[in-house]
């Protein structure tokens, strides 16, 4: 069996040129299942828990084709890759509800460092035990999946010097966040949070990943990883999804995969060290991505992102394989070998191009990216 997964797509909107523009409202007001964020200018939809791949596939193109189908019906506007306002405009917030406190709240506090564009990776897990210790273990390894999915290395027309400059800029909020031991520990947390006025509200958890349901922090029903820059291609995103499962899957049948009993750090504090650890991993792999120099949370040796994820790779692809979707694990070797999209954008740079050729490239390459998959596999399915 399957775990189930979907995903929070976030997405800019804007002009075959690049230039990003608010258009959330309109698009929430005329269209079923989208939601808006706080700056018009990024829209969201989320996909439904599924547990068949091909279906989730089908599910994340869907509405994008919809959407882009509308966008071209208010004018020349279409769907822009990347998870930072590569172009500029940083400097001003558009609001897409003047009326709501806590937009007021967020602009007020954090400005356009939350007017970015992601994946939040949705995994379903129904005993909060099990879900604090895939929790646990997503926590320390996130900076891996933050690797294979930087998309922002550009801000306001410059090289920002870092791959996921989202991640870099984006406010991790409350400051220091424990690795919860155990759904008790969460709950205390949270409560001591929101007496404190570090957290809002119960959806004022930004972190890496956190522990999530219909009413947190008491009823749980999936760990969301939030840490992924946009990962625009379909295939690629699967890709992601199929590591983050098989790995989960690897440690449901051992425990020693969970960081606090496989860790050997040899400290005191095992727990806070592991946060530091991870903290400065994250860091690193927003600034150098698959390229990155990394501790491992097992004995603190180096290794490179690109290497772990190769290491974890060969170790759950038998599994993958065993359960029948190492199919759409395989696009990971060509993430390695070929490089992220941050890279990709990077080295075009490199060779000459400007940021907005780049940037106008890209949006090309979506739109022909969505029409090839719709129509190889998501008609098809559709019939069937």
């Amino acid at each position: 069996m399957l775990l189930s997964k979907g995903f929070e797509i976030e997405m800019y909107t804007g002009t075959p040129f690049g230039d990003v523009i608010g258009l959330s409202d309109q698009i929430v007001r005329d269209l079923d299942g989208f939601v808006r964020e706080p700056d018009t200018r990024n829209v969201e939809y989320t996909t439904a828990p599924i547990c068949n791949y091909d279906r989730l596939l089908c599910a994340t193109l869907k509405p994008r084709i919809h959407l882009r189908q509308y966008l071209k019906q208010l004018g020349n506007y279409t769907l822009i890759p990347g998870s930072t306002l590569s172009l500029g405009h940083s400097d001003h917030f558009y609001r897409s509800d003047p009326n709501n406190p806590y937009h007021t709240y967020i602009e007020q506090t954090y400005g356009t460092k939350v007017v970015t564009a992601s994946i939040h990776i949705n995994i379903g897990i129904s005993d909060p035990e099990i879900l604090m210790q895939a929790c646990r273990l997503i926590r320390v390894e996130a900076p891996l999946y933050l690797a294979l999915s930087a998309s922002s290395p550009f801000l306001d027309g410059q090289i920002t010097g870092s791959h996921s400059t989202r991640w870099q800029m984006f406010p991790k909020t409350p400051a220091n966040v424990p690795l919860f031991e155990s759904h008790r520990h969460f709950i205390q947390w949270t409560e001591e949070q929101l007496k404190l006025g570090t957290m809002q509200n119960v959806r004022h958890l930004w972190s890496s990943i956190r522990p999530n349901g219909d009413n947190r922090p008491y009823n749980l029903n999936r760990a969301e990883l939030r840490i992924c820059d946009l990962i625009t291609n379909p295939i690629s995103l699967l890709a992601v999804v199929a590591l983050l499962e098989a790995r989960l899957t690897q440690l449901f049948s051992d425990s020693r995969l969970d960081p606090l009993v496989g860790s050997h750090l040899p400290s005191s504090n095992r727990a806070e060290d592991l946060v530091a650890i991870t903290n400065d991993n994250e860091e690193a792999a927003a600034q150098k991505s698959l390229e990155a120099t990394l501790k491992h949370w097992q004995d603190g040796r180096t290794i490179t992102a690109k290497d772990w994820i190769e290491e974890i790779y060969q170790e759950v692809y038998p599994i993958a394989k065993a359960r029948g979707f190492s199919c759409f694990l395989s696009p990971v070797k060509k993430i390695l070998r070929e490089g992220n999209q941050a890279q990709k954008w990077l080295k075009q740079y490199e060779q000459g191009q400007d940021i907005r050729s780049i940037l106008m490239r890209g949006i090309q390459e979506l739109e022909q990216e969505e029409s090839e998959l719709e129509d190889k596999l998501c008609q098809p399915l559709l019939v069937a």
